[in-house]
């Protein structure tokens, strides 16, 4: 539900901006990235104090904290009068989220760790499957009711999602309620002296940057291999979702799999066939052989992301679970920024063939990495 919340009204918040002033196709395109940006940018500066505090006073606390303040965002999305009163609740969207990371947290610390993979991949099923409904519901609104409308019933579905889980969500609160199990909150510095624990939010970041890359040329890329036939933006709605099909298929296999035979091997195999898929994409030659390597795509990321946070939860104290995932969630935040300036970038100065030999090759330093500290990883 939190992931159709986030991603339905993605679909139509430009042409949102464009209904609340009188603006020039550049003034758009900068009010779009602006708004877009923000929710990305001020969740990554916000979330580490919120990791701090759920790990002081709990996660579940955080859960309803941040179900509440972006029931509350949204809703009120649908009574901004100009682009700076969204702008604003936008910064707030980011500033009041957490709900995934926060989640994450909770199972990681309450799963016995052999299950950890499987528990953490079906949440990342549940949020990807969110992540590509969304769109699909958010325009379906937009076009019956209306937009400001659509705002109020994301705001509704939020709230749902907050009084699901002040009834439904349980958690054990003994390392709260005794300061010795706390322990002291971990500070950026430290994190990033962990060499496994840094390597692992690095990860999340760079697969992150490389999955975004490709989505602000997208729909130029499908028009390129279409060549004037066909219908752009119902073929290039497709192959975007091709990723989130597949990760929703195979993440809890391969959870179960990295819970039997090394979370380090499903990574591995995870970092090569991205590496080959990226590469293989860049050599497509029209729509079909683009959306096949999209599915692909989706695959290497349900045996990545997931046993990356399975490894975290692994290499965190339960005391210091919710910080350091919520660093991971800011990195993830700032890969959701920079992959898609980098995409622009590299198909301006070459073409978009380009972008997947760049992430190609992002994969290809992060497996080098990966092997240097195989033998800790464990």
């Amino acid at each position: 539900m939190v992931g159709m919340a986030l991603s339905e009204v993605m679909p139509f918040l430009s042409l949102y901006i464009n209904e609340l002033g009188n603006y020039n196709k550049q003034e758009l395109n900068f009010y779009s990235g602006l708004v877009y940006a923000l929710s990305f940018l001020t969740m990554a500066i916000v979330s580490p104090l919120w990791g701090k505090l759920a790990d002081k006073k709990g996660r579940r606390l955080m859960l309803l904290r941040a179900s509440f303040g972006m029931a509350t965002v949204f809703f009120l999305m649908g009574f901004v009068q100009n682009v700076w009163e969204l702008a604003l609740l936008r910064a707030l969207q980011g500033a009041f989220g957490g709900y995934v990371s926060n989640s994450n947290a909770l199972i990681a610390a309450q799963t016995p760790k052999a299950k950890s993979g499987q528990a953490l991949s079906i949440l990342v099923t549940g949020i990807t499957a969110g992540n590509l409904l969304g769109p699909f519901l958010g325009g379906t609104l937009a076009s019956v009711f209306s937009y400001r409308l659509t705002f109020h019933i994301t705001g509704i579905i939020l709230f749902l999602v907050f009084c699901f889980t002040l009834i439904f969500v349980k958690e054990d609160k003994s390392a709260y309620s005794n300061p010795q199990k706390r322990g002291k909150s971990l500070t950026f510095k430290e994190v990033a002296a962990n060499q496994v624990i840094f390597f692992l939010i690095v990860t999340t970041l760079l697969v992150n940057s490389v999955n975004m890359a490709i989505n602000p040329i997208l729909s130029l890329y499908v028009k390129e291999l279409l060549g004037g036939h066909g219908s752009v933006t119902f073929i290039a709605g497709i192959i975007a979702a091709m990723p989130g099909f597949s990760t929703v298929v195979v993440a809890p296999l391969f959870g179960r799999l990295g819970d039997k035979i090394g979370t380090q091997k499903v990574l591995l195999f995870g970092f090569l066939f991205a590496i080959a898929v990226f590469l293989l994409t860049a050599l497509a030659q029209n729509v079909v052989q683009l959306g096949i390597m999209r599915f692909l795509t989706g695959i290497s990321n349900a045996a990545l992301l997931p046993e990356v946070q399975t490894l975290l939860t692994k290499h965190s104290s339960k005391e210091n679970t919710s910080i350091v995932f919520a660093y991971n969630q800011s990195f993830q935040s700032i890969g959701a920024l920079m992959g898609p300036v980098c995409g622009t970038l590299i198909a301006g100065f070459f073409d978009y063939r380009g972008i997947f030999i760049f992430c190609s090759l992002v994969m290809v330093v992060n497996a080098l990495r990966f092997f240097k500290l195989r033998s800790v990883l464990n």
